[in-house]
């Protein structure tokens, strides 16, 4: 098996960041649940939570910088953040565009109850969980209870005004496979999935993105202990799309760790593969053009180039 950069070079294709639009940014790997296919690995145990120092800094940074449109809040549950609100109406008040990636059953938790109005009100974007429009699938990956709280989540968000049309109010929905295999056609899934939550339970929601799971952290030790990662990588390896690879999120795209390091996407940033340049904080830099124009790369990008190609903002064809 050839090395992914190997593959690039025999299909001339060249990955460089060109312009950064979008950051990228993990508050911390607490989480309210664990799934199994989760590269954060996070969970309700994970301390690696974003101080207020960092924030503060992102923002700084971002005050200098035209270019950025942008803002991708992740986690673990970035809600579970106590600087999150915080952070949320700074960059608001910037006129950037921000992205919630909520997992629907963090809104249950104890002292979440107003986030959702929060949420409405500050014109979030919210990139919602849901790997399958099943209970039994859903529970399958993601554990007991969660598909209940999840519609009951939806059904809030609908009611505020999410998923029905306005494009201040986006709700977008994530599937992800429940084993080793490549998502399916996104627009045909898409149908599917509003078909069946408008039926069954009256759910509206704006687009689904199909993401392939990356056979790092927890998924790799999945598909080890079924005795599936080699298999998996090698449908990743022989699913290479050289279109997808033109199109990969990293070539617009920055990631910040908890604690401010820089990665050039989250995949790296969990891998502890950081940009290439000397200067590898927020905490180093004046400026987020600062960042090195290479892109690193590993065995893990096949994740993102097979098939439809797969990013944080779904297929990329």
């Amino acid at each position: 098996m050839k090395s992914f950069s190997e593959i690039l070079n025999k299909n001339n294709i060249e990955i460089y960041r060109e312009t950064i639009d979008t950051l990228q940014i993990n508050m911390g790997k607490l989480c309210n649940q664990a799934c199994v296919h989760c590269h954060v690995e996070a969970g309700p145990k994970r301390t690696e939570i974003m101080d207020i120092t960092v924030v503060k800094q992102i923002l700084k940074l971002l005050r200098k910088q035209n270019g950025i449109k942008v803002i991708d809040i992740t986690g673990g549950a970035p809600e579970l953040n106590r600087n999150f609100k915080y952070f949320v109406k700074e960059l608001r008040s910037l006129n950037l565009s921000v992205i919630d990636r909520c997992n629907l059953t963090v809104l249950h938790e104890k002292g979440q109850e107003k986030t959702a109005l929060f949420l409405a009100k500050n014109k979030v974007a919210i990139t919602a969980s849901l790997p399958c429009y099943t209970e039994q699938n859903v529970e399958k990956q993601r554990g007991r209870g969660v598909f209940v709280k999840s519609i009951d989540s939806l059904k809030e968000l609908n009611k505020l005004g999410y998923g029905k049309g306005d494009k201040s109010l986006q709700l977008n929905l994530v599937y992800n496979p429940l084993g080793a295999f490549l998502p399916p056609e996104q627009g045909n899934l898409e149908k599917e999935y509003k078909k069946f939550l408008k039926e069954k339970f009256q759910i509206y929601f704006d687009n689904l993105l199909t993401i392939t799971n990356m056979p790092i952290k927890r998924f790799k030790h999945t598909l080890k202990r079924k005795g599936e990662l080699q298999s998996y990588k090698d449908l990743l390896y022989s699913n290479f799309n050289p279109k997808a690879a033109k199109n990969v999120m990293c070539k617009n795209l920055l990631s910040i760790s908890w604690d401010g390091k820089l990665y050039d996407c989250d995949f790296n940033q969990m891998l502890e593969i950081p940009v290439s340049n000397i200067h590898k904080s927020i905490f180093d830099i004046n400026s987020y053009d600062e960042v090195a124009r290479e892109i690193i790369t590993k065995e893990h990008c096949f994740g993102c180039t097979a098939g439809t190609g797969s990013s944080c903002g779904g297929s990329l064809l």
